[in-house]
Parts: C-alpha cells; sequence; structure tokens
C-alpha cells in the first residue's frame, strides 16, 4: 500500500469518527433538553403528564393559563392563592411574595415552580405586559382547544381545595 493510500485511509477514518461523536453528542443533548425545551405546561397537559409519572416533585416547571376569575385569596399565612385554567382543567396554585403589579383574573399568566399533590408551588409569577398581551404560548395552548376569545375572562372552575 502506498503511502497516500495509507494517509486517505487514516482521513477517511478520522472524519468517520468525528460524525460519529457528533451524532452522539447530538443525541444526547436532545434526550437532555427533550421537556426542558417547553416553555410552560398548561393546566391539562401538566395534569396528565403528572398522573403519568413523568413530573417529579422536585422538578422545576412552568404553568400557563388564564387567572381563573374568583379564585384569587390571600391567605392568613401571607401567601396567596389562585386557579390557572386552560378551560379544560385547571390547577389550584400557592405563591409566596408579591405579585406583579398587572397580575388579575381572567388575564394570562405564567407561574415558575413545583406541582406537588395535585398542587403547583409557585416560586415566581410572570403576568402579561399589557391589557392587549398574553404570551403568545398560552394564546396559542387556549385557542388550539377553541376555549379562550380575546377580551373574555377565564371562567371559574368547579371547587378546588388548596
Amino acid at each position: 500500500m502506498s503511502l497516500a493510500g495509507a494517509r486517505k485511509k487514516k482521513r477517511i477514518r478520522l472524519i468517520a469518527f468525528g460524525a460519529a461523536a457528533l451524532t452522539a453528542a447530538t443525541v444526547l443533548a436532545g434526550f437532555a433538553f427533550n421537556d426542558a425545551i417547553v416553555f410552560f405546561h398548561p393546566p391539562v397537559e401538566l395534569i396528565a403528564k403528572a398522573e403519568a409519572g413523568e413530573i417529579q416533585p422536585e422538578r422545576r416547571i412552568r404553568l400557563g393559563g388564564l387567572v381563573a376569575a374568583g379564585s384569587v385569596e390571600d391567605a392568613a399565612d401571607g401567601s396567596v392563592h389562585f386557579t390557572v385554567t386552560d378551560n379544560e382543567a385547571a390547577v389550584p396554585v400557592r405563591f409566596e411574595g408579591v405579585l406583579p403589579s398587572l397580575f388579575r383574573e381572567g388575564q394570562g399568566v405564567v407561574a415558575e415552580g413545583y406541582y406537588r399533590a395535585g398542587r403547583f408551588e409557585a416560586a415566581e409569577v410572570l403576568a402579561k405586559h399589557d391589557e392587549n398581551y398574553m404570551p403568545k404560548e398560552v394564546a396559542d395552548a387556549l385557542k388550539e382547544t377553541g376555549q379562550w376569545k380575546p377580551g373574555e375572562p377565564a371562567p371559574a372552575p368547579a371547587a378546588l381545595s388548596y
């Protein structure tokens, strides 16, 4: 075998190894970011994933939807309780802290925290920017179900316990 042939084989092996390593890295990154790429989970999806065991209590996630009408309550311990709905399902939320000034019933909200024992423990609450804005992902999820129409407040869900 000539020197040129040996170099060519070595170069081909190096390229093949590099392509295999790049493919493996891409696959591993895809698995690592599987659900982390999702901006938020609407209530119906969050409940389904929790019941299927896909969401663990120690996993920090985002919940998005509308603040249900008549659901905001100030608790004696200083926390705030409210319900996030997508008009298909509703999730009770508990939050300790100062809510954004634009937070109100019937408006879009994204809460970040932990889903434990059927209740969402929010560490952070994000509200809409102005009266004409709702996070695109929230609006898209509600429009997909045909449940949300701009300007209408979210209906109060059936009795939920906190």
